[in-house]
Order: structure tokens, then C-alpha cells, then sequence
């Protein structure tokens, strides 16, 4: 009677609950999100992409009657699409968050709205009710995205050898699937169809993307940053000289420079990165020409030392400037660029003492 009355409320309410469950898992991901080298984090994503990939295995055994469920497994089996994408969607949550923590909006705007379309079809019916090709294309994605976030902790760096590693590692999972899986379906044109066509063109997107520069250099990300007049290290703290601006609670650096002669631009930042990463970016400064263009003028690399929880803090100085638009963007050593900030230069002979601020960071 009960387990009826249960049935009944799921069914008339199956929409509703499902946009429920999805926005306050969403939000239990953000406020649970660990960090990307967390054991427990690591492992935990493991057993999800096994159990993923598991039920896409039986799926195609069941769905080609080569396989049945028995005892324990018959009285489950029949909510595998539901444990299925659970496990897709907060696999995907988790990895959409950790691509928005180490994107430029800027360079990777198209990535990071393919990746939340991904999250938010997952929930869509039609999906859940499609074929087993769509899921297993969500499921390489989710395998290519954990290899992405591990190999750079194994080796310690980001860039194109651990992207590689990850590409590849990806692709011989899935050939191993299909040799499993041949054993016992011997249509191999089905296996491809249905399987390593959908990981390979998951794969090719991602390799373009690389290319392009729009994926996100996880498990790298800049945690604050800003423009100061003057930065000093003093035992184990940092010393900000700002001129505060409204509202004064909220700022600590703003937009405008006002630089009197002799004075030099502070970019000042906190880097994250795991314990074992211990890497370089290279700040870049551009200033906009008479045509309107942003003109490399310096770059100025910066030595990152991973696994401080509120990041690596180290600054980059620049002399030699003039007044006008300028930008810092904060790229890996391999070109992705990690984070970008907007600023303006006036010039100024105004000699009264500013009221600056000192932050302890």
C-alpha cells in the first residue's frame, strides 16, 4: 500500500521533483565541491565511472539478448536509467565546476556553455529515454574529464603531455570495453556504432577545443587577483598598498591607476594548484594601440608552488608603462590562458598623500 502511494506521488510529481533534485544537488556539489587531488574525491569519481561504465556494458548484453538479470539484480534492474544518470549528472556537476573555477570567461565561454547544456540535457526525458549512444557519449566525457584532472597531479604540470595522456588513456579504456564486449556480441560494426564512435567524436571535440584554447587548464585556478601600488612580503604574509574606492568594505583593488612618476603597476595573485603541481605562468601585459588593438608589451613569468588552500600568492611588477587601457592575462607555459583582468593607467602630479590601505593576506 505504501510502496503504491509512493509510486503514485513519484509519477505525478516526476518533473517537479526531478528539477528539484537537480538544482539542490547542483548546489550541494558547490558547497561539497572538494578539492581535485582529495583521495576521497578521486575515488569517489572512480566508482562512479565504473559503475558507468558496468551498467552501459549489461545495457548492451541485456539489449541484444546475450544477458539477463537474476536474483538480487532482477529487482534493480529496472531503475538502471535512473542510477545511470544520477551518477552521469554528478559526475558532470562536479566537472563543470571545476572547469568555471579555472576558466577565463573569456578564452573558454564556449566550452564552459557546452559543459552546462551537457548538465542540464542529462536531465532532460528524451534523454534518459534515448539510445545507448548519447549516454556513452556523456560517459566519455566524464572519463576524459577525470584522466584530465589526474594526470596533471601525477606529472606534476599542465599542459599538452598530460592533455595527451588523457586522450589516449580515454581511448584504450573504451577499446578495452569493446574487446570485453566482443566476447560476446559478435556484430563488431554495432560495438563501433555504438560505442567507439560515440567516444571518438567526444575525443576529436575535445582534441579541437585543446587546440583552440578554450579548455580550461583544471586543476589550476586563480582564487583573487588585482592591481596595487605596492606589494611586500613580510614573514609569511603579503602587504597591499590600494587606493580604496566606494564601497570601501568591498574594495581592495579597483579599475583606475592613478600613477604618479616613478610609481610601479603590482599585479598581485593567488594561484591554486594541487601539493604536487609546481609549475609556471607567464603574466602578459597588453595595452590598446592608437588602432584600438591590445598590444603585447611584456611577459613576466611567475613560479607556482601547489598545495596551499587559499593559493600560491606572488606578484609581477611592470615600469615601463604609459597611460591608457591595459589587460593582464594569466596563461599556463603552454598558452591557455587561466585568467584575464581589465584595467586603466592615468597619469597623475597630484603629490598629497594618498590614504592607501595595507592588507595582511
Amino acid at each position: 500500500m505504501i510502496k503504491q502511494r509512493i509510486s503514485e506521488i513519484l509519477q505525478k510529481y516526476e518533473t517537479r521533483l526531478e528539477i528539484a533534485f537537480f538544482v539542490g544537488g547542483f548546489i550541494f556539489d558547490i558547497w561539497m565541491l572538494a578539492a581535485p587531488d582529495e583521495l576521497f574525491s578521486v575515488l569517489q569519481q572512480a566508482f562512479y565511472l565504473l559503475v558507468i561504465a558496468s551498467l552501459i556494458h549489461f545495457e548492451l548484453l541485456h539489449r541484444l539478448q546475450t544477458w539477463r538479470p537474476h536474483s538480487f539484480l532482477l529487482k534493480i534492474w529496472p531503475y538502471r536509467t535512473l542510477v545511470l544518470h544520477f551518477f552521469l549528472g554528478s559526475l558532470l556537476s562536479v566537472y563543470s565546476l571545476f572547469y568555471i573555477k579555472s576558466a577565463s570567461v573569456f578564452s573558454s565561454i564556449v566550452f564552459l556553455l557546452f559543459m552546462i547544456s551537457l548538465l542540464f540535457a542529462n536531465e532532460l526525458p528524451f534523454v534518459k529515454k534515448a539510445n545507448v549512444s548519447i549516454k556513452v557519449g556523456l560517459y566519455a566525457i566524464c572519463l576524459f574529464s577525470f584522466l584530465s584532472i589526474l594526470f596533471p597531479i601525477l606529472f606534476g604540470f599542465v599542459g599538452f603531455v598530460p592533455f595527451l595522456f588523457s586522450l589516449s588513456f580515454t581511448f584504450l579504456l573504451f577499446y578495452f570495453q569493446f574487446l570485453r564486449l566482443r566476447l560476446s556480441i559478435p556484430d563488431q560494426r554495432l560495438l563501433i556504432r555504438v560505442l567507439m564512435a560515440p567516444a571518438a567524436t567526444v575525443l576529436s571535440l575535445f582534441f579541437v577545443f585543446y587546440f583552440l584554447g578554450w579548455i580550461p587548464p583544471v586543476p589550476l585556478s586563480v582564487k583573487s587577483q588585482g592591481i596595487y601600488h605596492f606589494v611586500e612580503k613580510k614573514n609569511n604574509d603579503y602587504l597591499l598598498s590600494f587606493e580604496p574606492s566606494w564601497p570601501y568594505f568591498l574594495s581592495e583593488a579597483n579599475d583606475d591607476f592613478n600613477a604618479r612618476a616613478g610609481d610601479k603597476i603590482y599585479y598581485f595573485a593567488q594561484i591554486y594548484s594541487p601539493a604536487r603541481i609546481s609549475d609556471e605562468v607567464v603574466i602578459h601585459w597588453y595595452q590598446k594601440n592608437r588602432k584600438n588593438d591590445w598590444e603585447l608589451m611584456d611577459k613576466i613569468p611567475l613560479q607556482t608552488r601547489g598545495g596551499r588552500e587559499l593559493g600560491f600568492r606572488g606578484f609581477a611588477t611592470k615600469s615601463n608603462y604609459t597611460a591608457g587601457s591595459w589587460k593582464i592575462e594569466v596563461r599556463t607555459s603552454s598558452g591557455i590562458e587561466i585568467s584575464r583582468l581589465y584595467f586603466n593607467v592615468h597619469l597623475t602630479d597630484d603629490i598629497s598623500e594618498r590614504n592607501f590601505k595595507i592588507i595582511t593576506k
